[in-house]
């Protein structure tokens, strides 16, 4: 599709074609009509599909003219560093000199921002928790605000931003919602579902690289930290399997951790690499690991790991994903022809980082069932509530039948009534006695 075939203003068109965009982007071809509608949009697509330029685009379109006295947009981005990219970006594109673009983050002084806000804006970038605090020192007017943007909203969630997100959405009176993210989980769901109004949901293929040959993948998606130990017990108690296995994790205390809680740190055949404490069995080097037929685990800090190979170890598994995506690439590419298997276990806040390693390689990883035994667990806030609500209902209930008890002693047998006469029985009754 054209750039003009997006409905696009000729500055803007003009704009795009001098930074060398000559043609719309997928996500922008799909979305933008809907966006300039006024339609609720989740736009889901992987880094570089051109999900930042499609928002700034359609800003500027439907704002029309800078110049006003309170924010007509306000787009929430995860750090800094998004925040000057989409506020480059605005400068790019946006020929009209009359929007006024201030870009928030925490490394500038709160005062000097809402001042800064209080003198007139139309375009707020900013970082939930600054701009949330901007709004409750009754700096930041959201009664005119008329799109509110997430960017990288699963970024948003894996920094734990859903309350100032949630305050800010709830504070506008009525908007259009946009919604742009590499993946959509249910805590993503969750955090959006308020202030959502009947959203179209578009997801763009996948943007890859040229394949590069790796060894087998696969991926076990799973909710949590202790739903991933379960998995781990599980699979790691077929020793006829997996008799020799690396398990990354990312730092020490998790190795730590780990080998705490694997088989309830029973195991003699469980070790780490470079434990922290001096008197804890463990392993130097992997090299020491593959020689020694006793050892079958070993758990290993991507923190203090110098990358050597694997080549001996049919089974790694990636308990957590490297925090440098490149330390897991270079694992899986393939070097020689032996038989190496990399069992990813994946949390929603780490969908977004599987996502990038599959671009950068070229492929999807394959995802694994759950075995059918896998105990799932539930560690949400509203689980927990609900189970304390209900411990704390029996309780009550138990202490008001011990109450029941003390205070209603049981008849005796003798004076158990078992039949219910009328007073004009019991009269006839007394007086049959009397004269009997």
């Amino acid at each position: 599709m054209s750039l003009e075939q997006l409905k696009l203003s000729k500055p803007l068109v003009a704009a795009m074609s001098a930074l060398g965009h000559l043609s719309a982007k997928e996500i922008q071809s799909k979305t933008m009509s809907r966006i300039l509608g006024g339609q609720d949009i989740i736009a889901i697509g992987p880094e570089g599909s051109g999900k930042t330029t499609t928002y700034v685009l359609a800003t500027l379109m439907r704002l029309k003219t800078g110049g006003g006295d309170a924010p007509r947009a306000l787009i929430l981005v995860p750090n800094k560093e998004k925040v000057l990219e989409v506020i480059a970006c605005f400068n790019q594109l946006n020929r009209n000199s009359t929007f006024k673009i201030v870009g928030i983050h925490a490394d500038e002084p709160i005062d000097e921002q809402v001042e800064e806000l209080t003198s007139g804006v139309d375009i707020i970038v900013a970082i939930p928790s600054r701009a949330r605090a901007i709004y409750l020192k009754l700096g930041l007017n959201t009664n005119k605000i008329q799109m509110l943007v997430l960017d990288d909203a699963a970024d948003l969630v894996k920094q734990g931003l859903q309350l100032p997100v949630n305050e800010l959405a709830n504070s506008i009176q009525k908007c259009q919602h946009l919604v742009f993210t590499d993946v959509m989980h249910e805590r993503l769901e969750k955090m959006i579902a308020d202030f959502m109004f009947m959203p179209a949901t578009i997801e763009v293929d996948e943007v890859l690289a040229e394949k590069v040959e790796t060894y087998t993948q696969l991926v076990y998606h799973v909710p949590n930290f202790r739903t991933k130990l379960n998995l781990l017990n599980l699979l790691l108690a077929d020793k006829e399997v997996f008799d020799k296995v690396v398990v990354f994790v990312n730092t020490r205390l998790t190795a730590q951790t780990l080998s705490k809680d694997l088989f309830d740190g029973k195991a003699d055949d469980i070790f780490v690499h470079k434990p922290l404490f001096f008197d804890e069995a463990g392993f130097e080097s992997l090299e020491a690991f593959k020689v020694n037929e006793k050892a079958r685990v070993l758990i290993v800090a991507n923190e203090n790991f110098e990358e050597s190979s694997l080549s001996g170890i049919p089974f790694v598994f990636h308990f957590e994903l490297p925090e440098d995506r490149m330390l897991y690439i270079n694992r899986v590419l393939k070097k020689e022809d032996v038989d190496f298997v990399a069992l990813n276990f994946i949390a929603d806040l780490e969908l977004s980082e599987l996502r990038k390693i599959e671009q950068a390689t070229g492929q999807k990883m394959e995802e694994a069932d759950l075995p059918d035994d896998l105990l799932v667990e539930d560690t949400s806030k509203t689980a927990k509530v609900k189970t304390k609500n209900a411990k704390e209902l029996e309780r009550q209930q138990a202490e008001e039948e011990a109450f029941k008890n003390a205070a209603f002693q049981p008849k005796k047998e003798s004076n158990a009534k078992t039949t219910n006469y009328s007073s004009g029985e019991k009269a006839r009754m007394n007086k049959q006695k009397k004269h009997g």
